[in-house]
């Protein structure tokens, strides 16, 4: 007769074993993507998307990441949604995205000035899409300041009106500063009731991406089912704020609802006339 195991016993061997699953799928990721051109974006919000091919990714900010992808230098990245809108070059990979219901804590307008007196705001160079729906949720107040660069990242220097995303956004935020936040995902959702995308897979439509589509989804699912262990094991920031903003303030589906925020997205970026905008097209 097999001796029962102490709660203790079981709970390592069960952790164990745990482990061993990770290791397989984390070996299994890692092998075929020595074949892959795939970049991504260096923050945290994008951890939970490449869980198990991180030695295989470019890690690139997210304006230089779009132009590597335009060029032709990468099959797929997780860029900004307008990227896809502004260039007929892509199509976005179905069901996976970096997206919001409302607060998003990573986009946003910190601001001294009422946004009603707002004459011109600096903008994180790294930005694309964030500029974009700035300019939408202001344009619909009727409000139309100057935009500019942002020329460092150095709170001493932060400007009065200036907008951040991502980790420089957190680390911001995280100071406790004098600014009023303007945050996007809030305002996109009081606005629409939408969920708001603001990244997706993007895959050149001129590359065989079969066995990218595979990979992407087999890391998404993958970092889903370990996002406790992500949680619990990253050093960025605290665990608490890294519990809340990846637990609740993003979600990483790209569903019904997302693909209403972006159609919407679309319709105001039309709307206001920002730029030649291509209608998507998603693929499994």
């Amino acid at each position: 007769m097999v001796p029962l195991e102490s709660p203790d016993d079981l709970a390592l061997r069960i952790g164990r074993e745990k482990r061993a699953r990770q290791l397989e799928r984390e070996d299994a990721l890692a092998f075929p993507a020595n074949r892959l051109r795939i970049g991504s974006v260096p923050y945290l919000n994008a951890v939970p998307l490449t869980r198990g091919l991180e030695e295989k990714i470019s890690f690139i900010p997210p304006s230089k990441l779009a132009e590597k992808l335009r060029n032709n230098e990468l099959d797929a990245a997780l860029v900004s949604i307008t990227e896809v809108l502004f260039h007929d070059l892509y199509d976005i990979l179905d069901g996976i995205a970096v997206a919001s219901l409302g607060e998003v804590k990573s986009v946003f307008l910190a601001h001294k000035d009422p946004l009603e007196a707002i004459t011109e705001i600096a903008c994180d160079t790294a930005s694309l899409t964030s500029v974009q729906l700035l300019k939408v949720l202001l344009d619909e107040r009727g409000l139309t300041p100057k935009f500019s660069d942002l020329s460092s990242y150095d709170p001493v220097s932060m400007p009065r009106n200036v907008l951040l995303i991502g980790d420089p956004a957190l680390n911001f935020l995280r100071t406790q500063p004098e600014h009023q936040i303007f945050d996007l995902g809030a305002a996109w959702y009081e606005m629409t009731g939408l969920p708001f995308v603001y990244a997706v897979w993007a895959l050149r439509r001129d590359a065989d991406t079969r066995e990218i589509r595979s990979q992407l989804k087999e890391a998404r699912d993958f970092g889903l089912e370990t996002l406790d262990s992500i949680i619990q094991n990253r050093t960025e920031y605290d665990y608490n704020f890294r519990r809340d903003y990846l637990g609740w303030h993003i979600h990483f589906h790209l569903g019904t609802d997302e693909k209403r925020g972006i159609q919407r997205f679309i319709e105001l970026l039309r709307k206001h006339g920002l730029a030649p905008v291509y209608s998507p097209r998603y693929v499994p």
